[in-house]
């Protein structure tokens, strides 16, 4: 967990973090509500923002009236204005004379407003699905009815942070999935109240940044979904055109939340954006063993338990995976939800790591299984890709439950290791050239 510290903004603390320590300071300002400790507890949120600090000093916070920030009265709800100077509190707090500006949704709007007013202040404007006014109008189409936004406000309060109720604008390829739709359903309820939600949606409706887009000057990227319910393409379409140079990117997908579809691109557009190059463009190639281990039934397991209990032991099992791989001199890439991708230098320390972690977790009621594959990965930063990892995915993918999984490749490069091995058949995997003959490790 990043460490909370807190910047005085008038009367009003707000809760902010950096993260990184890039050439470049980069400013995330979120949408309608957020939390800045409960987005680092879903993976592929987490990911997102590592990814963000990977190339720049990310400063996020929460906006005030959420999150970790200080409550304000429902009577007295902040205009866009003052909300605009939260902005350039936390810079001053953490001594940014400079940053570039991303702004999310509703984010966007105080984003326009700081970097028209403070143009010294800002490198560059990036607004991912944001909209500049929620009111229909005859020159702004796109926008809900007057009534139909009164509708939605009133429903916000109702079903508030019910997982089975999220708005569906938000990651409709997601919510099919228990523990997201429980995460975020938890990050909206740790964001605000019920009533302070639909307040501040009812105090976005007066939001009209319109006339005030043809003032930036400062180099801008429009980011936004081809299926976006809730801002539609047209919508960013018409944003970028009124912004003096402006660059537009159409993202495939239909989830407003920036970690769902899309994720990757949206992060090689800002990486470009805001340092010149996309990571692909910087990549070294190596050989490497990948291993690939995940939770067998953890679907289940997670409803038996709920999501307390799963959170905890999730936490237990992510421990000691890790500490099994750093024996064998490997090293972790990254989690995905209950899934592990790793890599070792050698295959036989990989098979070894696999066995060991198999043996380790079990002690905690948990069963795994793991997929091996050796072959050339591109080294992008902390992250690899390349066939190989799909290579390894999909042999993982064949295991069963407390089993070891290599392909030929593995088996044939470990050959007077002692290590024994049972022939799997010859498979074809989904996405890979030819078939592939795959040994299980004894």
């Amino acid at each position: 967990m990043e460490t909370t510290r807190y910047a005085r903004s008038g009367d009003v603390n707000i809760a902010y973090q950096v993260v990184g320590d890039g050439p470049r300071d980069l400013v995330y300002v979120p949408g309608w509500i957020s939390n800045i400790e409960v987005m680092w507890e879903d993976p592929s949120m987490a990911g997102f923002l590592r990814r963000l600090a990977s190339f720049s000093r990310l400063i996020l916070f929460d906006k005030r009236g959420t999150g970790m920030s200080d409550r304000v009265s429902l009577e007295e709800m902040p205009s866009l204005e003052e909300r605009m100077d939260d902005v350039r509190a936390v810079m001053d707090a953490v001594g940014s004379e400079s940053a570039t500006l991303l702004g999310h949704s509703e984010g966007g709007n105080m984003c326009i407003l700081f970097a028209s007013t403070y143009p010294q202040r800002t490198e560059g404007l990036i607004l991912a699905s944001s909209w500049a006014k929620r009111i229909r109008s005859d020159d702004y189409p796109w926008a809900p009815t007057a009534e139909e936004r009164a509708k939605e406000v009133v429903e916000t309060e109702r079903t508030f942070g019910d997982p089975d109720a999220l708005p569906s604008w938000s990651a409709p390829s997601r919510l099919k999935d228990k523990q997201y739709r429980h995460w975020l359903a938890r990050y909206f309820r740790l964001g605000a109240s019920p009533k302070a939600a639909s307040h501040l949606l009812e105090m976005n409706t007066g939001i009209d940044t319109t006339d005030i887009l043809e003032t930036i000057r400062v180099p801008t990227l429009c980011l936004y979904k081809t299926d976006d319910a809730d801002v539609h393409i047209e919508e960013g379409r018409w944003i970028a055109s009124r912004i003096p140079g402006a660059k537009f990117v159409e993202i495939p997908g239909s989830d407003h939340l920036l970690n769902g579809e899309g994720a990757e691109q949206i992060l090689d557009e800002i990486e470009e954006f805001v340092t010149g190059y996309r990571i692909g463009e910087r990549s070294e190639r190596a050989l490497a063993t990948v291993l690939f281990v995940d939770i067998v039934g953890s679907t289940e397991l997670a409803s038996e338990l709920g999501d307390q209990d799963w959170r905890e032991l999730l936490e237990r099992h992510r421990a000691v995976v890790e500490g099994e791989i750093t024996k064998f001199r490997g090293r972790v890439v990254g989690w995905e939800g209950d899934g592990l991708l790793a890599t070792f230098d050698g295959p036989a320390r990989a098979i070894k790591a696999a066995s060991a972690l198999i043996e380790a977790v079990a002690a905690l009621g948990i069963s795994v299984r793991a997929g091996l594959h050796t072959g050339e990965v591109e080294m992008v930063g902390d992250d690899i890709a390349g066939l190989a990892v799909h290579i390894g995915a999909r042999v993982a993918g064949l295991a069963g439950p407390g089993e070891v999984l290599v392909s030929r490749t593995v088996r044939d490069l470990v050959a007077g290791s002692g290590i024994q091995f049972e022939d799997r058949g010859h498979h074809e995997l989904r996405g890979v050239p030819d078939t592939w003959q795959v040994y299980a490790a004894l």
